[in-house]
């Protein structure tokens, strides 16, 4: 897997079972959480694979999915809105998966609502 262009954030890339594993539930439940945009993955490589900070104490994130909405609706596809949470954003500040993983939705959607 190759990883976004210049992250800032380290990550580690979780196959689906990974994340059956870590939410405790069934991969149906975890299908239908990705199908709902609760957290997106990439098939650059193969098999889809959900980087880790999309995660937060055995959870999707609960601000990511509201994210993932405005980005696709700025025309993002999965693997450009992944590389753009990883990578530092100047008008953030920080990538905005940090600023997400902080409390700071509010920002981060403002931000991505001016890149449509």
């Amino acid at each position: 897997m190759t990883e976004p262009e210049n992250p800032v954030v380290p990550v580690s890339w979780l196959s689906l079972a990974e994340i059956v594993d870590l939410v405790g539930e069934p991969l149906g439940r975890v299908r239908r959480l990705l199908d709902e945009n609760h957290f997106i993955g990439s098939r650059r490589h193969g098999a889809l694979r959900v980087p880790d900070v999309f995660f937060l104490d055995g959870e999707p994130l609960s601000s990511l999915r509201g994210t993932i909405t405005v980005l696709h609706d700025a025309g993002f596809d999965d693997d450009e809105a992944i590389d753009w949470l990883l990578n530092a954003d100047d008008t953030i500040g920080v990538a905005p998966i940090e600023a997400l993983r902080a409390g700071r939705k509010s920002e981060v959607r403002r931000v991505a609502q001016t890149l449509a």
